[in-house]
């Protein structure tokens, strides 16, 4: 089972670095991300489900890389298709009692694909039209690494999507190469 990794900071983005490959692995996704709450009936997720959201999240990611380019400029299709996405409704959500009698966040009715897809387009046309946001955006400097992120630190100076994932293994190769060099220098 994989645990899926949320450090973007969007739920967008998410979705761009992390692209379910199977029906389960999206109905896991879809709770994991917050998009649905963990009792929502996700039975008609299926392959047509994956492709779609694997088909969304390529067009984020060509829009995202554009905007990291600096160019300016973006693939006509590729927005159109975004705001196509975007333009449906989105799964309302109600107040339901939970664990304890406290009230929860669920979906009315079980939450349809184009709702789903909805929400997560929604949330990029937010990200790509908010220029505070579009200036955070962060290629992540870990090697072979090619998640995108917001830099939300204080000092806007996050190099990596993860510091203990990326960040860790930056550290780790750092200290080996001044522990090699050591040895060397000594022999």
């Amino acid at each position: 089972m994989v645990a899926w990794r949320f450090h973007s900071g969007r739920l967008c983005l998410d979705l761009m670095d992390e692209r379910p490959a199977d029906a389960a692995g999206l109905a896991r996704w879809l709770v994991a991300a917050g998009l649905v709450a963990g009792a929502a009936p996700l039975d008609a997720v299926d392959g047509t489900w994956v492709a779609r959201f694997g088909e969304l999240g390529g067009v984020i990611e060509r829009l995202v890389r554009d905007e990291l380019d600096g160019r300016g400029s973006y693939a006509a299709a590729d927005v159109a298709r975004l705001n196509a996405l975007a333009a449906a409704p989105p799964p309302a959500p109600r107040a339901v009692p939970g664990e304890g009698g406290r009230l929860v966040r669920a979906l009315s009715p079980a939450p349809g694909c184009d709702a789903l897809l909805a929400a997560v387009a929604r949330d990029a046309v937010e990200l790509l039209t908010d220029p505070v946001a579009r200036a955070r955006l962060r290629q992540c400097e870990g090697e072979r690494c090619r998640r995108v992120y917001l830099d939300t630190s204080r000092g806007r100076r996050r190099r990596w999507c993860s510091s203990e994932v990326c960040g860790n293994r930056e550290r780790v190769a750092r200290h080996r190469a001044r522990t090699d060099r050591a040895l060397r220098g000594s022999s």
